[in-house]
């Protein structure tokens, strides 16, 4: 049955589509080889006969003409979904970083609508590609094979006619359903998509709400559509209020009752009164009385607000809060009546109060977070990312080897935020398997033998208007993950032995020395649950590649000091420090210097006052080269750690040390340092 569905729906794609492309290529072959010309024939009287339109809108008919005419896809050839690797997937991800962590909130109130409906939420970029998905765990497996799942590809280019494709590619919002789709694959699909636009007119996303079964008619996909193209303008809408704060913004409505409330559009402008930016159909209500086309965003963006509105930008004052619905009329050049609503700039950033955690350290990061390196050009470049997702919605993941500092890392992110609420640390690897359930979700009293009395909140109830820090996230027990995976999705959390999900707000950050997505290819990590965990991903160097070894020295030293004038390195001693392979990372490093200053004496670390292992030299054949002059040696090893920071790009190390590149080059030869690659064996 399935089978003839299939058949009955490539025949139809290729009879509408060889009736009007002339030329016999690749719907022509796909003819030959499918049915009698009388199969083909007789294919739109069966699909009257069953109560099927043998005629397609005019989106649908255009794509099957440039699936065959322009990207030279054949219908009878069915194609497996396209999932991206991760590397890939995180690549397209941190390009739209900002909007995703805007859209989050939309996202999962859109979520939380549909959930139990059988639909999975997609946001797709505009290349096609998923980097953001929420679906129900259940049928993770049936919706990965569908490509309803985070990575998928579902550009028109190889996809064929497809929701998001079709988004893309006329940029407007509709529902592909069912035998809509190019692709036999996707028949049994319905695909709901609406655009989102970035504030200067670009499509920059794709929101999709999709189902694997529905019913057969389209219009059972109304609602959906409402649905989302009303939480496309919401986001749009945050966008474009986070991005111009500190501008003037005019929200529009046709109605005087919802301009505050519930705007229908809005544009920024600068202090000239020019447009900034906009929200689309700020474009389609706003460009059509401009010169140009309707659809180009120039007809809007860097116009005039007195050019397309008869309102002198100078009274915007008078469109402010409280204002009376008759001033607030503003006329359109056409003629229509729309409604408006300013709000004046908000303050500076700079003018606003800060708690101490929040002010500004070196480098223009907040404070908990500048305190974690002395000018690692590395580390920084991974701070400054970190900064911007201080407030973010969006779950956290750290990457580094053990002892790197990942949980320094994860309380200055913290402690960076506006309200912080408790921060409790969970390390998975350390609670026993047969306890880690009821310490992270609790219990209710006599849940098992050996409950407490009073039953138990648990860890994740305890973080609650706070930040769960979920340490060695690979070892916690595949059964668990399922359990952690819903309570992500469901923002609460089911007590070993209750009936009754308890709330929670938590902002959920998880780290690892284990590659998890080989975990995930085992078996022993669920792919959904590392989504959901990796919604930007943090990396820690190891500390053998960091070019700040001297300040975490000093820095260690100070912090453990009992005396004032603290304990100092001669220069034997940070010699061999710096030559450390250090596979211990920084907690390595800190065992190291409590032990030297527990042996030295007179306030000064000796190589004898350091552990065994760091004792005996420990330099490179590179550097024992070089000859045995200790200046030349210190010199070889601080500029070959520059290097190994910046992957052995000389141009990146020279900018790093102030010098010009062609310096980094002499002095690698006068110290005889080659890039890995180069070394002669």
């Amino acid at each position: 049955m399935v089978a003839m569905h299939v058949r009955d729906h490539i025949e139809e794609v290729v009879r509408v589509v060889s009736t009007e492309t002339p030329e016999p290529g690749t719907a022509a072959r796909a003819r030959r080889g499918l049915a009698r010309p009388q199969q083909l024939r007789a294919s739109p009287f069966r699909d009257a006969q069953q109560g099927h339109t043998p005629l397609r809108d005019g989106l649908i008919r255009d794509s099957w003409r440039r699936c065959v005419a322009t990207h030279g896809l054949d219908p009878t050839r069915l194609q497996e979904a396209r999932i991206l690797p991760e590397a890939r997937v995180r690549e397209h991800r941190e390009r739209l970083e900002d909007l995703i962590r805007t859209a989050r909130f939309g996202l999962e109130s859109l979520h939380r609508r549909i959930a139990g409906q059988g639909y999975v939420l997609l946001l797709s970029d505009a290349r096609g590609v998923t980097v953001d998905f929420m679906g129900d765990p259940t049928f993770d497996n049936h919706l990965r094979r569908a490509g309803l799942y985070l990575g998928s590809d579902w550009n028109e280019a190889h996809a064929g006619t497809c929701g998001v494709g079709l988004c893309i590619a006329s940029g407007e919002a509709l529902t592909v359903h069912q035998t809509d789709h190019f692709d036999a694959t996707h028949v049994g699909l319905t695909c709901t998509c609406a655009p989102i636009h970035d504030v200067d007119g670009r499509l920059a996303a794709v929101l999709d709400i999709s189902a694997l079964r529905s019913p057969t008619p389209k219009d059972s996909q109304h609602l959906a559509l409402q649905l989302v193209q009303d939480y496309a303008h919401t986001i749009e809408m945050a966008n474009l209020e986070r991005r111009f704060r500190d501008r003037w913004l005019v929200r529009f409505s046709l109605s005087p009752d919802f301009v505050e409330a519930d705007p229908d559009c809005a544009v920024a402008l600068d202090d000239d009164g020019r447009i900034l930016g906009m929200t689309d159909r700020a474009r389609r209500l706003l460009a059509g009385q401009a010169d140009g086309s309707a659809r180009d965003p120039s007809a809007v963006i860097g116009r005039h607000f007195n050019e397309l509105v008869d309102f002198d930008v100078e009274r915007l004052g008078d469109l402010g809060r409280g204002a009376a619905t008759e001033s607030c009329g503003i006329e359109v050049r056409s003629g229509r009546m729309l409604y408006a609503h300013a709000a004046p700039p908000g303050p500076a950033p700079a003018a606003r109060s800060r708690p101490d955690a929040l002010r500004r350290g070196t480098h223009g990061l907040p404070a908990p977070l500048a305190a974690l390196t002395g000018g690692d050009p590395a580390i920084l470049a991974m701070l400054g990312r970190a900064a911007r997702l201080v407030e973010a919605p969006v779950a956290i993941m750290i990457r580094g080897e053990t002892g790197t500092g990942k949980e320094y890392l994860a309380k200055a992110l913290h402690q960076s935020r506006r309200k912080p609420g408790p921060f409790v640390a969970v390390n998975c690897a350390a609670l026993p398997e047969s306890l880690i359930e009821s310490e992270l979700f609790g219990h209710v009293p006599g849940a098992f033998t050996g409950a407490r009395a009073r039953g138990h909140a648990g860890l994740i109830r305890e973080a609650s208007g706070g930040t769960l820090f979920l340490d060695e996230i690979g070892d916690m027990p595949l059964a668990l993950q399922g359990r952690l995976l819903r309570v992500l999705a469901e923002r609460e959390v089911l007590p070993v032995g209750g009936s009754r999900p308890v709330p929670v707000d938590i902002r959920v950050i998880s780290a690892s020395h284990r590659d998890l997505m080989a975990e995930v290819r085992a078996g022993r990590f669920r792919e959904d649950l590392y989504y959901r965990l990796n919604g930007a991903l943090l990396t820690l160097p190891p500390l053998r590649e960091r070019a700040d070894l001297d300040w975490l020295v000093g820095r260690m030293l100070a912090d453990g000091a009992a005396d004032p004038a603290g304990h100092r390195l001669d220069p034997q001693a940070r010699l061999r420090l710096r030559a450390h392979h250090w596979p211990g990372n920084l907690r390595e490093l800190a065992n190291a210097l409590v032990c030297a200053r527990a042996v030295s004496t007179g306030g000064v670390i000796r190589v004898t006052d350091l552990p065994e292992d760091l004792q005996a030299p420990a330099l490179s054949a590179q550097a024992h080269a070089i000859g045995p002059h200790p200046r030349a040696r210190e010199d070889a090893e601080m500029l070959r750690m520059v290097l190994k920071s910046h992957r052995w790009n000389v141009s990146a190390a020279a900018r790093a040390l102030g010098i010009d590149r062609t310096t980094v080059h002499r002095r690698m030869r006068r110290l005889g340092i080659r890039p890995p690659h180069r070394v002669e064996g």
